[in-house]
């Protein structure tokens, strides 16, 4: 095989987009209208408690389910139009993810040049299709000499970082991670941060992470909260913002659901730089009450 130049990230759009799962007892919704868009070459972290629908979003970004309704675009590809078998084609090329858990990822009887030679022959049957040697891809998660070592030899950070080797074998524009640091102590921690960003920088890979852990999410320079199936906020810079959804509809963060609950009525008035909710009529509180957001706080709506 001869080593080629990345060609880059590609970019995703989710739009409307739901899942619903039907069980035994009823349907439950898993993604109730997701709107978000990802910049080719942009890392971003999913955060969001579990059962908030994260993980949903990521599988079908992934192209391991279909969605129920609305749209998703991965770089030219409409995944909710492809078949089954184009959507195996586009895991063994388009996009690489990575599963919670480095050894779910790792065969443990053979070497690392091995494991990701392994998961490159999909998309070595290509006609026209050039992948970088399996040294190469460890070099670049910082796992240059260890090419002959197995699983059971390596570090907990050593073998995060194998598993983020194997996502990267046939070269996707779109990395999926999740939950990479969620076993790893600081340093581990550090380790495969360093590595994401090292993909991102040198191969301008897109990079989305699922994780639990804010600090992760503030590192890789945006955060997406996902709650209740729906996007809920977005954290850039250290900043958090509230966001509009493509139906209109804005999810409060919960110190602000404590005071203003469902069901309480506001009036709107906005300029060109800002946004003023006016509550006249609050279920648990009388009185009028004013929350209100400018251009100068985080919950600005441009």
């Amino acid at each position: 095989m001869t080593a080629e130049m990345p060609a880059g990230g590609v970019a995703v759009t989710c739009h409307r987009l739901i899942h619903i799962y039907s069980t035994g007892t009823g349907d439950v919704v898993a993604l109730s209208g997701v709107d978000l868009q990802i910049s080719a070459g942009e890392m971003l972290a999913l955060v969001g408690p579990s059962g908030s629908g994260k993980s949903t979003l990521v599988a079908i970004l992934g192209g391991l389910m279909q969605p129920s309704a609305g749209r998703v675009y991965v770089g030219e590809h409409d995944l909710s139009r492809l078949s089954t078998t184009a959507l195996a084609a586009l895991r063994g090329t388009t996009v690489g993810t990575v599963l919670q858990g480095a050894e779910r990822n790792l065969l443990p009887y053979v070497s690392l040049s091995r494991n990701i030679w392994l998961a490159q022959r999909p998309a070595a049957r290509l006609a026209g299709r050039r992948l970088d040697p399996p040294e190469a891809i460890l070099d670049l998660v910082g796992l240059a000499d260890a090419g002959a070592r197995r699983v059971g030899d390596l570090t907990p950070g050593q073998r995060q970082r194998a598993a983020l080797a194997q996502g990267l074998a046939a070269g996707p524009g779109l990395l999926l991670v999740d939950e990479p640091t969620s076993q790893l102590d600081g340093a581990g921690r550090d380790e495969v941060l360093a590595a994401l960003a090292t993909i991102n920088s040198e191969r301008g890979t897109t990079v989305v992470v699922v994780t639990h852990d804010g600090d992760v999410g503030a590192r890789l320079g945006r955060a997406v909260t996902i709650r209740d199936g729906r996007v809920g906020a977005e954290g850039r810079d250290g900043r958090d913002f509230a966001v509009v959804a493509g139906d209109g509809t804005i999810q409060l963060p919960p110190e602000t659901l404590a005071a203003f609950p469902a069901g309480t009525l506001f009036t709107v008035d906005h300029t060109d730089e800002s946004i003023t909710l006016h509550a006249t009529a609050n279920p648990s509180s009388a009185g009028r009450q004013e929350m209100a957001t400018s251009s100068d706080q985080p919950g600005h709506v441009d």
